[in-house]
């Protein structure tokens, strides 16, 4: 499946490639490649496989937008697939944005606690388990309530609640702990953001580009800004792919947020650590203690819908420039390394 823009390419021999799952989440950085003239490509890995022989590159650079929650849609092989192309990508030496360092974080929520523990941030209280007849103990040591997690999530799929252990024994009794498909889970403490605001901090290039700080329900795992349709004032937002028909009905309310610098600063540590070039982190101030926590690191981020209203500019549009300047970068280098090696680029 390939969709090759037309115009001059931007000075690229080879295409940039957008390697996706979702058919239609990626529709606007689509759109906003083809306003720049960029050659691209379209890469569905649904439907893809490579030769591990293959000698020459076929993309000036890769940009991974595979999804964790996959798995929900029925593609859960195509998470660890893509763990190992990613791998093979780089050791040709392919610019891959957001590549395997960056997606081997997005899809293990422990990996995410080591790294804000080394980083001597702050999170929720956790113990990572890796059996069901493991989840009583270490809710105990946690403390309740507590939420169950599994490793490989996405727009919180999987996560339940529990308030107390007569309602974790049940379920452990009745067999209906999830723990996804790596078979990891996390039982980490309950929190009650204050006022009901998680914000939300995006990167691009790994240095920050924008927050918003999303007003929710209390009752909703699925915090994907992407599925905001209101703003803060209760301003109906543009339709748009990836955001819900009903999900006003559901009251998730959204306005630009500017971040303490330290917050910045701390959020483009994780991401630096992790790998993660194009992405956001969520925290919250726990209303109960106080305490500010970091508790999501995402390496795929769906921009919020109508940004221009939202926060005065549209993120697609400086991310088609960014993968473009980052092609055209690699591609120059590739061309000064054979120059100098005396081989024909």
């Amino acid at each position: 499946m390939s969709n090759v823009s037309q115009g001059n390419g931007q000075g690229l021999e080879k295409p940039i490639a957008i390697y996706y799952e979702h058919p239609s989440w990626f529709q606007p950085l689509f759109d906003w490649l083809d306003k720049r003239g960029a050659n691209w490509v379209k890469v569905d890995a649904r439907e893809h496989q490579y030769d591990a022989a293959a000698k020459e590159q076929e993309y000036s650079l890769l940009f991974n937008r595979m999804s964790p929650s996959a798995w929900q849609r029925g593609l859960g092989h195509c998470i660890f697939y893509t763990l190992n192309y990613l791998a093979h990508l780089e050791e040709k030496g392919l610019r891959v944005v957001n590549g395997s360092r960056a997606f081997t974080h997005e899809t293990s929520k422990a990996l995410q606690l080591s790294l804000l523990e080394t980083l001597g941030l702050p999170y929720p209280k956790a113990r990572v388990i890796n059996h069901p007849s493991q989840a009583l103990s270490a809710a105990e040591a946690v403390g309740y309530p507590i939420v169950l997690k599994p490793n490989i999530g996405g727009s919180g799929a999987g996560i339940e609640r529990f308030d107390s252990s007569e309602q974790l024994r049940r379920a452990v009794e009745e067999k209906r702990l999830y723990f996804g498909i790596d078979s990891l889970a996390l039982v980490q403490e309950a929190f009650t953001p204050r006022d009901n605001i998680i914000t939300r901090v995006e990167v691009l290039g790994g240095e920050y580009l924008y927050a918003i700080r999303i007003h929710t329900t209390g009752v909703s795992f699925n915090l994907c800004p992407g599925d905001i349709c209101q703003s803060a004032a209760g301003e109906e937002l543009e339709p748009r792919f990836g955001c819900p028909v009903d999900a006003a009905k559901n009251g998730l309310k959204v306005e630009a947020y500017e971040p303490p610098r330290e917050i910045i600063e701390n959020v483009e540590r994780i991401m630096e650590v992790a790998g993660i070039e194009v992405g956001g982190i969520e925290y919250v101030v726990d209303d109960a203690t106080g305490r500010l926590l970091y508790y999501d690191i995402n390496a795929l981020s769906n921009f919020v819908a109508d940004p221009e209203r939202v926060i005065g500019f549209n993120p697609y549009g400086r991310l088609a420039d960014y993968l473009i300047a980052e092609a055209r970068a690699h591609s120059a280098k590739g061309s000064a390394r054979l120059a100098t090696s005396g081989v024909r680029a």
